[in-house]
């Protein structure tokens, strides 16, 4: 049994619809990425798992099961990493208050509370707790902020770890630190990870399933080392090709992807058909066909998944 499954999520507001179809599930200690440029559905696809803000106020449709039951809200054994740790922790709250308030547990007193967010702040390499605790977030540089967010929910013994972007507001070498330290602790704890990032070369190293999303929607899903080595939707080859890279002494040419993601509202007055949706990503890609502008069906191309109806696809 899967320890989260999704199928056929949905979500929109008004009349707009904004997730489209998402299905995809992560195993108990399984990795699993979310991939795609901003404004994509990465997030909001997280947030509408548990129902989070602003999900909250939107139509969601389809199933979210998670240990096998209903999954309709927060639940215990899930955690989340947010983007932006500044935002996310109370500036006027020392650091200790507020990872106190996180870990309440029945009959814990406060000297055993404090000796394990300790431990755990020193598991996610802030090695001078007593300082971390006594210090305001503006205090911490955001390198720090974000380890004692991972602090935090590392304390409720989450079997299920959900980080959204988390190093979109550090500097590239912490950035670097920081996913390490995502992946290392996972792996010592025996959590699943559920990861939304753009940086697609990333999660080849570092996750065993990648899920790219356009538009709302999951274009290509597989093995993250075959997705990056070999991507079969040209979405896909559009975000490999975008990755910045050194050739020798010098940087590569960056190629980016024409156009922009469209609006909801443009999607369901160019994509919507009956019974189906079109290709959002065809007014963008090289490749398309006049067969483009009909209702897509996911391909299953070996082990993978791929929205795509194009010739040059092939799995080598």
């Amino acid at each position: 049994m899967r320890l989260l499954e999704v199928e056929n999520l949905g979500l929109g507001f008004g009349g707009a619809g904004i997730l489209r179809g998402v299905s995809f599930g992560v195993g108990p200690g399984e990795r699993v990425a979310l991939v795609g440029e901003s404004g994509c559905g990465k997030s909001m696809t997280l947030h509408a798992l548990t129902r989070l803000p602003p999900t909250d106020a939107a139509n969601v449709t389809g199933e979210v099961r998670f240990m096998g039951a209903p999954l309709r809200g927060p639940h215990p054994r899930i955690s989340y990493v947010f983007q932006d740790p500044m935002a996310s922790l109370d500036p006027v709250m020392r650091i200790g208050r507020q990872l106190r308030e996180a870990c309440v547990e029945p009959g814990e007193g406060r000297a055993a509370r404090d000796a394990r967010i300790a431990e755990t702040l020193r598991a996610v390499d802030l090695r001078d707790p007593d300082a971390v605790m006594r210090s305001f977030p503006c205090e911490l540089s955001g390198g720090m902020c974000q380890r004692a967010m991972i602090a935090m929910a590392l304390l409720r013994n989450p079997a299920l770890l959900v980080a959204d972007e988390p190093t979109t507001a550090l500097d590239a070498t912490t950035q670097a630190d920081v996913m390490a330290l995502l992946g290392r602790v996972v792996r010592e704890r025996g959590m699943a990870l559920l990861l939304a990032t753009h940086n697609i070369t990333l999660v080849a190293g570092m996750c065993d399933t990648v899920n790219v999303f356009y538009a709302g929607q999951i274009v290509e899903s597989g093995p993250a080392r075959e997705v990056a080595g070999n991507p079969l939707h040209p979405y896909t080859r559009g975000l490999m090709a975008a990755v910045p890279r050194i050739s020798g002494r010098r940087a590569a040419d960056l190629r980016d992807i024409p156009g922009e993601v469209p609006s909801p509202a443009e999607i369901e007055a160019e994509c919507r058909r009956d019974g189906g949706w079109a290709c959002a990503f065809r007014p963008r890609c090289a490749f398309a066909e006049p067969g483009c502008g009909a209702a897509l069906a996911p391909r299953r191309l070996g082990g993978r998944t791929v929205v795509c109806k194009n010739k040059p696809l092939e799995v080598s």
